[in-house]
């Protein structure tokens, strides 16, 4: 089940005219109200009436609903709140009562903090249903005392608030509130610019993946900055206004994708993920590690060396992430972000590529190990070696050959069960969006290293992450 809280308004009346009429495309069938606030007495006598012209009367409807409105203290210029709940695809093969769709509505509501008990002069709302999967809440933002409920942060309470209804209910599909670790997302205007042009992503996100690439092989500001240039990028730094040897943020751009009189069109890391900005990475990267090099010995035993150590590194971060999923998670987040970068080089060196299978498995693998709110974790011994192996993998370029291929597989097979560990410590600290996504990259790892197939996903149980193509952006449906 999902929620959806719509713009406020300033008229009752109007919204509800809408919600008793025929809809957009004749979609409302038979509106009727299922549920309303405590002391409003019968659903029957609040039901709007048909008149004798055969329409509905409102006006007492509305009054009701606008009498703590007009009577408040200074009441907002938009006191109309309107949420929707709709059912799943996979959750509609069974037809809800209005009974239960009214008390899901309440339960909702009382837990986003919008419905109260009987003793207490709360808000006045009504629940209107009008097709069999979803449901409409109206209400007015005064409570009956005379002050006013703002609704601050509704949408994620709504969402978390209803995804714990689906629970108790037994629903098949439950969305998980935002965990705020996704990235950037287009904007339509470039989504349609993409479009135009026939490319297979819009430059965001072919830019976020370049940068994300440089920041797995990198060390330091200085050498990110050196990669981003090796890798084709525009790249305009800022300074200090105070010390001007000093760099303070970047911004790139894509040769070939900027405005229509020829002007670069430039991302800060900001615009890019909330992580990659330049103050976060520096935390990422942590002191400057020492020159990395191949291992002695010849190049392709010397590769292989590099990845079975890689491989050794990763394996003891799984138990670490598993040893610290409750009592040291900043210590399990700080190998998850690490393990990222070790992937995301793996996956380029193996490619070659920034849209290959692997590196689209990296990319969900670094969906899951991102932290809440673009928190940098701070540098342990453990992340700075899986760090130092990122950048070593970086360094071998391209893998090649029959030894170094069945290494590189080995390292893959690893970094499934790192994810494993990364689903257990995301489902214990209540972030199923990332679980799901941990869980979605150990299935295509194995598929790769079983045999190089293209990687499969799950069945939806959570809202996953739209993978960052051109169709990212579209907009989901609204509910009527």
């Amino acid at each position: 089940m999902i929620a959806r809280v719509h713009r406020r308004g300033a008229r009752v009346g109007g919204l509800l005219r809408y919600l008793y009429g025929p809809g957009k495309q004749e979609e409302h069938v038979d509106p009727r109200l299922v549920a309303a606030w405590d002391g409003a007495g019968e659903l029957a006598d609040l039901e709007p009436e048909i008149t004798a012209s055969g329409k509905r009367d409102f006006r007492r409807l509305t009054t009701l609903l606008e009498e703590p409105v007009r009577a408040g203290k200074r009441p907002p210029a938009k006191p109309v709140w309107h949420c929707s709940m709709r059912l799943a695809p996979e959750d509609r093969d069974g037809v809800l009562t209005d009974g239960t769709w009214g008390r899901m509505a309440r339960e909702m509501l009382t837990e986003a903090g919008l419905a109260t008990q009987a003793d207490d002069p709360g808000l006045r709302w009504v629940v209107v249903r009008h097709n069999d999967d979803h449901v409409h809440i109206v209400a007015t933002l005064v409570r009956e005392d005379g002050r006013t409920n703002w609704a601050r942060n509704d949408y994620p309470k709504c969402v978390k608030a209803t995804y714990n209804v689906a629970r108790r209910y037994g629903l098949r599909r439950q969305v998980p509130p935002a965990d705020r670790t996704a990235h950037r997302r287009p904007h339509p205007v470039e989504v349609n610019k993409a479009r135009r042009k026939g490319w297979s992503d819009t430059p965001r996100d072919e830019l976020r993946r370049r940068v994300r690439t440089a920041v797995a092989a990198a060390g330091s500001e200085l050498e990110f900055l050196d990669r981003l240039a090796e890798a084709g990028v525009l790249i305009r730094v800022r300074r200090s206004t105070v010390n001007a040897d000093e760099i303070t943020g970047y911004a790139v751009a894509l040769p070939g994708a900027g405005t229509g009189d020829g002007q670069p069109v430039w991302f800060s890391g900001g615009r890019l993920a909330a992580d990659l900005t330049l103050p976060k990475l520096r935390r990422r990267w942590g002191d400057p590690p020492p020159a990395a090099g191949l291992p002695s010995g010849g190049r392709v035993t010397a590769r292989a060396r590099a990845l079975r150590d890689a491989a050794s590194v990763t394996q003891v971060a799984a138990e670490e992430i598993r040893r610290s999923a409750r009592g040291d998670p900043a210590t399990a987040q700080a190998a998850a972000t690490a393990a990222a970068d070790v992937l995301t080089s793996l996956a380029y060196a193996r490619e070659g590529s920034l849209r290959g299978p692997l590196h689209r498995a990296a990319e969900v693998f670094d969906r899951a190990a991102r932290d809440m709110y673009a928190r940098t974790a701070r540098t342990t011994s453990l992340s700075y070696e899986l760090r130092a192996m990122s950048r070593l993998v970086a360094l071998m370029g391209r893998i090649a050959g029959d030894e170094d291929s069945v290494a590189a597989m080995a390292l893959v097979l690893d970094m499934a069960r790192l994810a494993d560990a990364l689903e257990h410590l995301r489902t214990a600290q209540q972030r199923l969006h990332q679980a799901k996504a941990a869980r979605d990259a150990a299935q295509q790892l194995r598929a790769l290293a079983a045999g190089g197939q293209r990687p499969v996903t799950t069945p939806l149980t959570v809202a996953a992450t739209p993978s960052p193509t051109v169709d990212s952006a579209r907009r989901t449906p609204r509910a009527r």
